[in-house]
């Protein structure tokens, strides 16, 4: 066997970023004690060499290359989709996956992503030859998921299930049984023979991760590589492994049962779509009208409960933000905030106070029903704050089926908002009633969307929307 050279160079576990020597402090993310040895192999084993050897003409990802061409010479073809039977994977995707495109899924533990993929693989084994490698369960485990837990129909005579955690028992599996789609389950687990390490390690991870893009990319495999998270829930293992994929996907864990799918990077899309998914015994479902899980959905109409609507990537969304203020109990008031920015209920309490004439000295509790989670940036849902706290302080429910869009601002003014008309509309188009905006932002096109029962209310500043509520 011929002897393996190695290139020895310093990889920043965390950004990725490359150096020639070891150093304490990684210059480009400044995380500390994250440099670590990273050998590459100059040539790969035997029996990689065989099955993907990338020679000196080779090209984007080991496919041969063209050579040298103008422009107007080379060929645009578009990129091949298929579903995936999940139809907000699919939008995340941008309208299904591409064939031949490498996608990562990253998540925190029981985030789903094998129940998911499961239901995926199923799909798949319908219309082309797929294949499973499952490196972190038994063959047994992953078949009582599917079969017994989850009631899927696989094509048998399209679909091989795997448990080997070599890289290159895969490149060989994948060509022997002309695999069109593959899933590998996860990176963290594979090793390769033709570098030292022990897997999960850097080394391991992007050796390995470019094995199987390289397969992919030149025998038309259509790859999904699982990722862990670590405690941060940040992917484990080097960054590096999103210069080598077309898509990179994280799942989000707001609540018990709500997923939410958000694409870092989309090379055959754009990244502002978001799919929302319950999990259920049966696996994940697609959640098609997502607002009604961040709304109470109670009949009754209560007293500190306010609607109003976000936009979380290209989707409006109806939210409930529900507000309890008490009289205060210790010496000092107390301020809980679930999903809400604790610095924007100081923000507009100090308002309140300044330009509402609205004593604020109260325990106050703000919880944002669904499980949802806002950043301190977002500012669309001021008003919606403001209305449930104003309701909770004078024990008044707010008008019935209204809702709340706008932006406070130091000076008491109600402040425009980006894209204010589709979240309007998207209020009105689930029957809410009458929707309260900053009066900057109206514009007479929202009125087309308006019903006969349905009325828009601009307001200028808090005095008036105090007045609207009173």
């Amino acid at each position: 066997m011929a002897k393996v050279k190695t290139k020895i160079s310093y990889l920043c576990s965390d950004c990725g970023a490359d150096y020639s020597k070891w150093q304490g402090q990684c210059g480009e993310c400044k995380a500390w004690n994250s440099i670590t040895e990273f050998r590459e192999a100059s040539s790969t084993s035997k029996s990689v060499n065989a099955a993907i050897n990338r020679n000196k003409d080779s090209g984007y990802a080991g496919v041969l290359s063209s050579g040298v061409q103008r422009i107007s010479a080379v060929q645009v073809e578009n990129a091949a989709r298929v579903t995936t039977g999940l139809t907000e994977l699919d939008r995340v995707l941008g309208g299904g996956i591409t064939l031949g495109s490498v996608v990562l899924i990253s998540g925190d533990p029981g985030s789903g992503k094998t129940t998911l993929l499961t239901k995926v693989a199923e799909v798949m084994s319908h219309a082309m030859p797929t294949l499973y490698v499952t490196a972190e369960e038994s063959l047994s485990q992953w078949a009582k998921r599917g079969i017994e837990r989850l009631k899927l129909n696989f094509n048998e005579a399209n679909f091989l299930l795997s448990d080997t955690d070599s890289v290159e028992d895969i490149v060989d599996q994948c060509i022997t049984n002309n695999i069109k789609f593959l899933i590998a389950d996860s990176i963290q687990a594979f090793e390769s023979s033709s570098v030292d390490g022990s897997a999960g390690g850097v080394t391991q991870v992007k050796t390995c991760a470019k094995i199987l893009n390289r397969l992919c990319k030149q025998h038309g495999i259509t790859l999904i590589l699982v990722g862990q998270v670590n405690k941060n829930s940040q992917m484990a293992g080097p960054q590096t492994l999103k210069h080598i994929i077309d898509t990179a996907i994280h799942i989000e864990v707001n609540d018990a049962s709500v997923r939410i799918l958000r694409a870092d990077k989309n090379r055959f899309g754009d990244t502002e779509q978001v799919g929302i998914f319950q999990m259920t015994e049966k696996g994940m479902r697609s959640v098609d009208n997502p607002s009604r899980l961040f709304l109470s959905g109670s009949e009754e109409h209560f007293e500190g409960s306010a609607i109003s609507v976000i936009k979380d990537g290209a989707r409006n969304l109806l939210i409930e933000i529900q507000a309890l203020a008490t009289e205060v109990e210790g010496e000092k008031s107390i301020r809980n905030c679930i999903g809400v920015s604790y610095s924007r209920l100081s923000l507009i309490t100090a308002v309140l106070k300044k330009h509402g004439g609205i004593p604020t000295y109260y325990d106050i509790n703000i919880s944002l029903v669904g499980g949802l989670k806002m950043s301190d940036s977002e500012t669309s849902t001021d008003m919606a704050v403001t209305a449930a706290l104003l309701s909770s302080i004078n024990s008044k429910p707010l008008p019935e089926d209204s809702v709340f869009i706008g932006e406070l601002a130091l000076t008491g003014e109600l402040r425009q908002i980006p894209q204010i008309v589709p979240r309007v509309r998207e209020a009105l188009s689930h029957g809410k009633k009458q929707i309260y905006i900053p009066a900057v932002a109206y514009h007479k096109s929202m009125q087309q969307f308006v019903k006969a029962d349905q009325s828009i209310h601009p307001l200028k500043n808090v005095k008036e929307l105090i007045a609207a509520l009173n």
